[in-house]
């Protein structure tokens, strides 16, 4: 087995999902091809939050998009990561920073983004969408990326 997968801590095993946000349920693994740039692309159709105040359900298509590094984010973790936020309450644009700031905690990428797609309330959608880069290519790729995204829904 290769040495970086010794330390996963979900996969191929059996893990209870977390009852709240825990960023600590977080794997990752070596990218072994971090010399070349390529796209790893997450989506998560039925992602779920709760409001803050009302403790009311969200539901989001929340999308991640990120050029690795070093690291990857292995799978099974970020889907148990994310579960986390069913039982957790905060605003929609506080869910989407949180999510990139652990992940890019976590691995250190040359380019992030998270957008979350928010089903309607209130006759009312909010989308919010972050994100950055590391050094001068991919932060001029976050700001083209960031000029470039309309809000409009898609």
């Amino acid at each position: 087995m290769r040495k970086d997968l010794e330390k996963l801590n979900a996969l191929g095993r059996s893990v209870a999902a977390p009852k709240d946000y825990d960023p600590s349920v977080l794997d990752s693994f070596d990218n072994k091809h971090a010399e070349r740039d390529y796209w790893v692309t997450f989506t998560a159709p039925e992602f779920t939050t709760l409001c803050p105040k009302t403790g009311q359900p969200d539901f989001a298509t929340l999308t991640i998009r990120y050029i690795p590094a070093k690291k990857l984010v292995e799978s099974k973790s970020l889907k148990l990561y994310l579960f986390g936020f069913r039982n957790h309450g905060d605003f929609h644009e506080d869910v989407v920073n949180v999510i990139y700031d652990d992940l890019v905690k976590l691995l250190k990428p040359k380019y992030m983004e998270v957008y979350g797609k928010f089903a309607a309330r209130g006759g009312i959608t909010i989308d919010p969408f972050v994100n950055g880069g590391a050094g001068a290519k991919y932060k001029a790729l976050a700001a083209k990326r960031f000029e470039n995204w309309s809000g409009v829904r898609d």
